[in-house]
């Protein structure tokens, strides 16, 4: 039986358990942190601590500016994005329209001012055009952002190592940044604030620092606005390529006569190229020159993948070929021309594109100006500056091929057609005679070709001269004009009227200040060829003056009533009665037939005309026509110095020939319009009376007629 203790308490044994473990755990104190020594830096530490402290600073301001720039970069960068218009407002920003002029047939042959053919867009041009800009101007295009480090860095290396200045030469620009040239970073074409469109152009390419940042951020804009295709677009519309083409839509139709959509591999490689320089590599200009920069591109296209080995092959093998159009060049003077003819709202400044249909005949240009250059390659020496000019013209004044130079291509040039006036010398006695028909003298009527004196008062007389010294007596009208001699065109004209003649030839178109008195007589007035062979052209149509025109009608493309219209006709007011012009065309045709125009002939056609020759050569003319053309040729120097041995009868004569003989080349002959003389009206002879004269007319007298036939 076990024990109960009194206490009532559990009896434990006392060692049982540890009675420290029993007892509750009382909490270790808290160790305080001893602080960390401070390193010693040593003496390369010291030496080193105010560049690390520096540069860590550095960092610490470089990270918060970064920061900044960065945020006012991408403020920047989303304004201009803001505020980029839509596509279809910018591809054509032109202030100037365009002229497109249309021959008689309707065929394209010059144009002028910026062309624009249209919007075209990256999808829509041909694959080949799309891959050539791309592989040739920026060929890291669809991988960056607007800029090209690498190629910004490599531009600075080469214009460097040639020794130019960093931004001068190579501007290693993205298509991007070339766009945002093009839109002059979004600055718009003020009148105000430039005085023309060409200072405005080179204000926009002008390269400083900042316009080069400025042109990165707005590029970055165009990134962030548009599309890469939208930027290609822009590109393809904006682009200036030469030739005034601004787009390659007017480039491919300038050069190749086809749409952009439509140019193959080695047309795409021209069009391409031109970006680099459009006016040296335009085909126009020079086509080796095109050709070669074109290969250049084929090359690049090839290395992108962008053609096949045997493409790029075909493409070297058979490059681009300009349109007929195109390689023609055809009458730049007459163009030039034409350009005179409208109003300048709708020609020289139109801001509209203008289409003009004209009279010329690129058939008889060409004819014209192959004439020109076979005689002047054949009889004269290369180092001769003498220069000639050609008007073709039919009946009725429309003007059919035009020459203002040696240089027949050149466009934008003094126009010796139309802009110098020379004196015609003899090739103005046709009006005296037309004079004479027309107040009822007949072709066989006579006149004494005999010496001649003209009284001055208070002076010594002066007497004239032929051109071969000789006096032949009583001659024939006929016989008179057809060589040409002086004394019978004196006495004629100071019989029928000094002033009668005047205003006979002021009628008929020319419209120089003519002289007064015996002068008249010995073609002393200065006037252009344009002029003269308008003259003649009355003489061909049976006696009516004509307006020489060029242009047919005007109107805007695209639209089919035109807003100017001539009615296809020059003819004006009768100024000599059909008999008078249908003899005096019989007395021209004796000019051809045996007097001084022989070099004229072709066989097997009627053919009139008339020479002149200035004295001492200094101007020589030809002006004809056969029974639909009136050719006029005038030869001389621009500096109005004498030429040596070259009459109206010789060197003229012999272009007027090679011209009209392209002309009617394969043609049946026509007889010309003319009436063969029958009897003397009245077997009338001028007398032989003293004619009196000014002190001034004798002077202009004295220092010309020796020198006419």
């Amino acid at each position: 039986m076990a024990r109960r203790t009194t206490s009532g308490k559990s009896l434990v044994a006392d060692r049982r358990y540890d009675a420290r473990a029993a007892a509750p755990a009382k909490p270790e104190p808290k160790r305080r942190r001893r602080k960390a020594a401070p390193r010693k830096r040593g003496l390369v530490g010291w030496l080193l601590f105010p560049f690390t402290y520096l540069l860590g600073l550095g960092l610490r301001v470089a990270w918060r500016l970064g920061l900044a720039f960065g945020v006012i970069l991408a403020g920047a960068v989303l304004y201009f994005a803001s505020q980029m218009p839509p596509i279809t407002t910018i591809v054509d920003a032109r202030t100037r329209g365009s002229v497109t002029m249309l021959d008689r047939d309707g065929s394209v042959f010059a144009w002028r001012g910026d062309q624009f053919g249209g919007m075209v867009t990256a999808d829509s041009v041909s694959p080949y055009l799309h891959d050539a800009v791309v592989a040739t101007e920026d060929r890291r295009f669809y991988r960056h952002l607007g800029l090209s480090p690498r190629g910004i860095a490599s531009a600075i290396r080469i214009n460097l190592s040639e020794g130019r200045g960093p931004l001068s030469g190579n501007g290693g620009s993205t298509i991007t940044q070339q766009v945002a040239k093009l839109l002059c970073l979004g600055v718009p074409y003020d009148t105000s604030e430039w005085e023309s469109e060409a200072a405005y152009e080179d204000d926009c390419r002008r390269t400083t620092i900042w316009r080069k940042a400025k042109e990165a951020i707005f590029a970055m804009g165009m990134e962030v606005a548009y599309s890469k295709e939208d930027i290609l677009t822009i590109y393809f519309n904006r682009a200036y390529l030469g030739a005034g083409s601004r787009g390659f839509e007017a480039a491919a139709q300038r050069y190749f006569g086809k749409s952009a959509a439509e140019v193959g591999p080695a047309e795409a490689a021209m069009l391409a190229g031109l970006l680099k320089a459009p006016t040296s590599y335009a085909p126009t200009s020079n086509m080796d020159r095109a050709v070669g920069r074109a290969n250049v591109v084929i090359g690049l296209m090839e290395e992108e993948g962008y053609l096949t080995a045997e493409q790029a092959a075909e493409a070297r093998a058979r490059p681009a070929q300009l349109s007929d159009a195109a390689q023609a060049k055809a009458g730049g003077y007459f163009a030039d021309w034409i350009m005179a003819q409208g109003p300048d709202f709708l020609t020289r400044d139109t801001t509209e594109d203008v289409v003009i249909r004209t009279t010329l005949d690129q058939r008889i240009q060409t004819a014209a100006e192959t004439a020109l250059l076979s005689i002047f390659e054949a009889k004269l020496k290369p180092s001769s500056e003498a220069q000639a000019a050609i008007v073709v013209m039919s009946a009725d004044g429309a003007v059919r091929g035009m020459v203002g130079g040696r240089d027949v291509r050149a466009s934008g040039e003094f126009n010796r057609a139309t802009q110098a006036r020379r004196q015609p010398g003899s090739a103005f006695k046709p009006f005296i005679y037309a004079t004479a028909l027309d107040l009822g003298w007949s072709p066989n009527d006579m006149i004494n070709d005999a010496p001649l004196t003209i009284n001055i008062p208070g002076s010594p007389s002066w007497t004239p001269d032929n051109y071969d010294h000789v006096f032949k007596g009583p001659v024939t009208l006929t016989e008179a004009l057809y060589e040409s001699r002086n004394i019978p065109a004196i006495r004629l004209s100071e019989a029928v009227g000094s002033d009668l003649v005047r205003d006979v030839a002021r009628k008929f178109g020319i419209e120089s200040d003519l002289a007064a008195g015996p002068a008249l007589a010995l073609g002393v007035s200065e006037s252009t060829l344009l002029e003269m062979t308008g003259a003649y052209a009355g003489i061909l149509n049976g006696g009516s003056a004509v307006q020489p025109y060029g242009l047919i009608d005007l109107r805007l493309k695209g639209d089919d009533a035109p807003l100017m219209d001539n009615q296809g006709t020059g003819l004006q007011e009768r100024v000599i009665q059909q008999r008078a012009a249908r003899q005096l065309t019989y007395m021209m045709s004796q000019v051809v037939a045996r007097g001084t125009g022989t070099r004229a002939q072709i066989p097997g056609w009627e053919l009139a005309g008339k020479s002149g020759t200035t004295n001492s050569s200094r101007d020589a003319w030809f002006i004809g026509f056969n029974a639909e053309y009136v050719v006029g040729v005038w030869m001389g120097y621009d500096d109005n110095s004498p030429m040596t041995g070259v009459t109206g009868g010789g060197l003229p004569a012999e272009i007027w020939q090679a011209t009209v003989s392209r002309v009617v080349a394969g043609e049946t002959p026509k007889p010309l319009p003319l009436d063969l003389p029958g009897a003397s009206a009245g077997g009338n002879i001028v007398p032989d009376q003293g004619i009196t004269a000014d002190r001034e007319i004798l002077d202009v007298l004295g220092n010309i007629l020796n020198g006419l036939n």
